[in-house]
């Protein structure tokens, strides 16, 4: 049985260090079996991947910046429950991409998230989702996603 580290490595993938806060929250926080991730902005260790969908980024790009709000989801996982074979149940993402008012392939777009969570976690990644359009985003980033994960004792 391969684990998420192991899964991660096939892809090609080293995490980040996990990003600080910009504001007055904190990056996770882990009550009962649940850990609750801040929202991950699309951006990796060289800089931002900022942008509006439909205005000046297309749908793939976008689901580029998706991924790597995930792997910085995965990153602050990592970070709050060290080995990520802790991480029992992708529960839900909460989607957010900086669009244009006519694009409409939102789902779409954070589907570049959602597929990396089963990429890594197998099944246990296949998780409850919401994702929506916003006319800005923090940093002017194209995408954001929070999460909600169960782990293990």
């Amino acid at each position: 049985m391969t684990t998420p580290e192991d899964r991660l490595d096939a892809l090609g993938i080293e995490l980040p260090a996990p990003m600080k806060p910009v504001a007055t929250y904190v990056p996770f926080v882990i009550t009962g079996n649940l850990l609750f991730v801040s929202g991950q902005v699309s951006a990796t260790p060289h800089g931002r991947i900022n942008g509006r969908v439909g205005e000046d980024m297309e749908l793939s790009a976008a689901q580029h910046a998706a991924r790597q709000c995930g792997i910085n989801l995965i990153a602050q996982c990592k970070a709050a429950v060290g080995d990520l074979s802790r991480i029992k149940r992708v529960v839900k993402l909460g989607g957010f991409v900086n669009a244009a008012p006519h694009f409409t392939d939102i789902p779409q777009v954070i589907n570049g998230c959602s597929d990396l969570m089963v990429e890594v976690f197998g099944d246990a990644g296949r998780h409850a989702r919401s994702a929506v359009a916003c006319p800005v985003l923090p940093m002017g980033v194209a995408v954001e996603v929070d999460g909600i994960f169960e782990i293990t004792e």
